[in-house]
């Protein structure tokens, strides 16, 4: 499942020192490092710790997690939605992703210059939020008109669709994204076909100086406070340290680093945790001699549909699957153990695999 999340913000925000960190972080699996596709496209590793539990108990001759795509967006400026500066490729590229991270100023610096003037991330976020929400309306409206005749002649569907993109139009001329209007699961299928960038699920990171990492400041206040109405979530980090923290090789350099600032874990594997959990996914895993592996699916799949990310004929020819809770492994220390005490569980076509779960598929093609 190749998931992408595109990165955006203002000019002089931190947007590629963020992007910059993420590429430079050495990713846990040796044989899948960060790798950049295009200039602006790395792939880096989910951090998982069960897969270091399952390691120590299997001794695998490898380890593969699960990774994520980020994006680095192109700079955006105002008038965007009409094609300024790199407008229409900036739209593009957003228009691919599956989820946005949005990184906000939150720092002074006189040495770093701010598009509006001084430090507000109220000012960026709704620059960046107007640009999306007028190409959404222009989206929006195109269909309307194609389907006013037809609701007109007194047709029942079109009349339903055109009350649904009513509400759309409606919200987002009021300056709305279309992911904070309430809206029907016929209201969505109305306007599914129209890939709407402000409906993407969104996450902001709120950019700070070292001295704020661990309190925030009044701007991340503000920030909090706008995005709650959004259903979102501010991650709190300073992208400056996250690259630096990202040169470093050794695993216990970068804990001592980390503690020095007080710090648990490094803000950029919250971003990546955080962004895996908006995309709604969840991790299984395949556990033996070869290869200790981490798998990822949509949160609510069922186990044939979960076996087809391994290969398709897993799914076709599903026969039950073999499941294993991580605590009973820990417990147990091995499967045949698992099996012997009765820890494996036989499940079949409707079991709706759980995050964690250590699964086996029995199919036959």
């Amino acid at each position: 499942m190749g998931l992408q999340c595109g990165i955006v913000g203002l000019p002089n925000v931190g947007k590629s020192t963020l992007f910059n960190a993420l590429s430079s972080a050495k990713a846990e699996a040796a044989n899948f490092p960060f790798c950049t596709i295009e200039p602006n496209v790395g792939v880096v590793t989910v951090p998982d710790s069960r897969l270091h539990t399952l390691e120590k108990l299997v001794t695998p001759q490898r380890v593969l997690p699960t990774v994520i795509e980020f994006v680095d967006i192109a700079g955006l400026v105002k008038g965007a939605s009409k094609g300024e500066g790199l407008g229409n490729k900036f739209l593009a590229n957003i228009r691919e992703v599956d989820a946005i991270i949005h990184v906000i100023r939150c720092f002074e610096d006189e040495n770093i210059v701010h598009v509006a003037g001084g430090v507000d991330p109220l000012f960026d976020k709704e620059v960046i939020d107007t640009e999306l929400q007028l190409k959404d309306l222009e989206s929006v409206n195109k269909k309307i008109a194609k389907h006013e005749k037809i609701a007109k002649s007194g047709d029942a569907k079109a009349k339903k669709i055109m009350a649904s993109l009513s509400k759309f139009k409606e919200g987002l001329e009021g300056g709305k994204n279309a992911r904070a209007i309430p809206a029907e699961d016929e209201d969505l299928e109305a306007v599914e076909d129209l890939h709407m960038l402000t409906i993407k699920p969104v996450l902001y990171v709120a950019n700070v100086n070292e001295k704020d990492i661990l309190t925030g400041n009044q701007h991340v206040e503000r920030l909090k406070e706008e995005v709650g109405n959004e259903n979102a979530e501010v991650i709190v980090l300073c992208a400056a340290l996250e690259s630096q923290i990202a040169e470093l090789e050794e695993e216990e350099e970068k804990q001592l680093f980390l503690s020095e600032y007080g710090l648990e874990e490094s803000g950029l594997n919250r971003l990546i945790s955080g962004a895996y959990k908006l995309l709604n996914l969840i991790t299984y895993f395949t556990a033996g001699e070869k290869e200790v592996r981490a798998w990822t699916i949509k949160k609510g799949w069922k186990a044939p549909a979960a076996a087809g990310v391994i290969h398709s004929d897993f799914e076709k020819g599903f026969i039950k699957a073999e499941v294993i809770k991580l605590p009973d492994y820990e417990r147990h220390k091995s499967e045949s153990a698992c099996r012997e005490n009765g820890k494996i569980a036989v499940e079949g076509k409707e079991y709706v695999v759980q995050d964690g779960d250590i699964m086996h598929f029995r199919f036959n093609v």
